[in-house]
């Protein structure tokens, strides 16, 4: 099975991309440093030639409420509209558990929007969404600290192993489409 997995050079994707390989299967890492940019859709259609899966974990290069919309529109627009023209038979996204319960993060609304793209698109699809990686509770921390001073909300949280992630993601992209949502959270 050809599976194409957009945002292939990031954390998730590279993981992913070496999982599906290990398993016998043709992983493509597409990103923009390998020719693929899903925002202008350069690359798009010659990469999904064949197809059979296309996973996103791409994330958006600015947090800003505008910019971030921009690019998960963009990019699962265009994305979405290849996998069209190619025949692709299921399209995988990770997104985030709870994101439709934060209305006033435009990160969280953007990805929302993504998410109803999808499920409108009329290709077969799974939404995994997960918790917050382990990976990421340090920069959490830092980006709260003042000095000596560190100032959390109370959230209670479940983070979870990106490994964990992956692995659920690899499952899913192997199986059937549940044109549906699938969370994943930690401990």
């Amino acid at each position: 099975m050809k599976i194409v997995v957009i945002g292939g050079s990031g954390l998730i994707g590279k993981k992913l991309v070496s999982r599906l390989r290990e398993s016998r299967n043709e992983a493509v890492a597409a990103s923009p440093s390998s020719g693929v940019n899903t925002v202008t859709g350069e690359g798009l259609a010659d990469v999904l030639v064949d197809t059979n899966v296309v996973v996103d974990v791409t994330n958006s290069p600015s947090f800003e409420d505008a910019a971030v919309l921009e690019f998960f529109e963009k990019s699962s627009q265009n994305l979405l509209a290849a996998e069209a023209d190619a025949g692709v038979g299921h399209h995988v996204l990770l997104s985030i558990v709870g994101a439709e319960r934060l209305p006033d993060s435009g990160y969280m609304r953007a990805k929302v929007v993504q998410e109803r793209l999808i499920e409108s698109a009329g290709i077969p699809y799974t939404i995994l969404r997960a918790t917050q990686f382990f990976e990421f509770v340090d920069a959490i921390a830092q980006s709260a600290t003042d000095g000596q001073t560190v100032r959390l909300p109370s959230a209670l949280i479940q983070p979870v192993l990106s490994d964990d992630v992956v692995a659920t993601l690899a499952e899913l992209a192997l199986g059937e489409p549940v044109n549906g949502i699938v969370e994943l959270a930690g401990p």
